[in-house]
């Protein structure tokens, strides 16, 4: 537990030390400027990140804005605590010819800090993602321009590390700036509907429990014990979880578009999800779902024999459900479903577990597993042109992994 007594002292000094450090700063909202620091560090342990992540979190802004060093961070807080620092900050001290070319000067600095530590990007999304959540006091030009780059960068990046809770809120929030009038239409078309969707997903999740009862899957738990905020799960829970769930707005707006449908003809709002114990079980829950359900054909996939290259693990399948509308079924284990929410924050990888230690060493060798890390620092070797270098980030933040597999049979993502 990183908050347990002996942490805090640390904590408290370094939330002293930044509410001294941004004295009389203030937010765009007119709130103290140390208000923003606590909402990063709150996302961080959301995450169930380490006690270094969590400082880094309330010192990130401080030597960006402050009088601050690193130098300083460093006497103060350790080498550690100075480098994760270091890899949030960006470089808009120095002089540039062009914002093209600070723009480029910053993500390649941000790339080469996670390729070193995984963490420095995490706390990177985590600031992004409060910023985000405030960025109704900004004008609406600074607004479009910061939720272009979001979408552009920011989802992507936490799409590509299986973070899908915080890539969901970000495009939403992106959706709201970028498209106003499309986002307000589609809220109030979801909130009309709201008591009807409420309705449907508590009868097909008490019909799923009691098939999966029926079949033998577990024993029925409680829909309450998914934390809607980061989707992990209570350690108590019950062999057997069903739930549902609302497509994010962005997602379904998506659907809407590349299927040129209008909301009413959008029949998978709502998503539901089996959890249960062990891979074994998750096999069963299929077979009892299709039992009792005539499944879409080309709709069943299996991440779990076949997991996708950022750790997500599944089993999906579309059926013809209740009324005979089509809803998505996903099925996986608690550990599956940490990951599937989490992405990499999951793993636990600076948690002093089997390694004897967390430092950014650990935190490398797990990030090289992602072999579009590796491409994007390779980019930073190749691209002069700031323009061309921000372009090819982009291509490889949204280009589908290809995967393919080796004579010997293992299953290798092709950068």
């Amino acid at each position: 537990d990183e908050t347990s007594p002996p942490s805090i002292p640390l904590l408290q000094r370094a939330y002293n030390y930044a509410k001294t450090a941004h004295r009389g700063q203030c937010r765009k909202s007119g709130e103290p400027y140390i208000t923003h620091p606590l909402g990063v560090a709150d996302i961080i342990a959301d995450m169930k990140l380490d006690l270094p992540s969590l400082v880094t979190a309330l010192l990130h802004d401080t030597v960006e804005d402050t009088s601050v060093t690193l130098s300083d961070i460093s006497i103060e807080f350790g080498e550690e605590i100075s480098r994760l620092v270091d890899g949030v900050t960006k470089v808009g001290r120095l002089p540039f010819s062009s914002s093209e070319e600070l723009q480029s000067e910053n993500y390649r600095k941000l790339i080469l800090a996670m390729a070193r530590d995984i963490r420095v990007v995490l706390v990177k999304l985590a600031d992004r993602a409060h910023n985000m959540r405030t960025l109704q006091y900004m004008t609406p030009e600074k607004q479009r321009k910061i939720a272009k780059e979001t979408m552009d960068i920011y989802a992507p990046l936490a799409h590509r590390l299986g973070i899908h809770w915080l890539k969901t809120e970000l495009e939403d929030n992106c959706f709201r700036y970028l498209y106003p009038e499309e986002y307000q239409k589609l809220v109030a078309e979801v909130k009309g509907r709201e008591a009807e969707r409420k309705e449907y997903e508590r009868e097909v999740v008490e019909i799923l429990r009691r098939q999966m009862m029926e079949a033998g899957v577990g024993r029925s738990g409680s829909t309450e014990k998914i934390n809607g905020g980061n989707g992990s799960m209570d350690t108590n829970t019950t062999t057997l979880l069903v739930t549902g769930r609302t497509k994010g707005l962005w997602s379904i707006y998506t659907k809407m578009k590349r299927q040129e449908i209008e909301f009413d003809d959008v029949h998978d709002v709502v998503g539901f999800r089996i959890i249960v114990d062990d891979v074994a079980s998750c096999y069963q829950a299929l077979g009892a779902v299709h039992s009792n359900w005539k499944p879409v054909p080309g709709k069943i996939k299996d991440y779990v024999a076949l997991p996708k290259p950022n750790g997500y693990r599944s089993l999906h399948t579309t059926i013809i459900g209740p009324h005979k509308r089509r809803i998505e079924v996903q099925i996986r284990t608690r550990d599956m479903h940490d990951v599937a929410e989490s992405g990499i924050a999951a793993h636990f990888l600076y948690k002093e577990k089997n390694n004897g230690g967390i430092g950014g060493n650990k935190a490398s060798d797990e990030s090289t597993r992602f072999a579009w890390l590796r491409e994007l620092v390779n980019e930073v070797r190749r691209q002069s042109d700031p323009i061309e270098f921000v372009n090819a980030v982009k291509e490889d933040l949204f280009l589908k992994e290809v995967l393919v597999f080796s004579p010997g049979g293992d299953l290798y993502a092709l950068p």
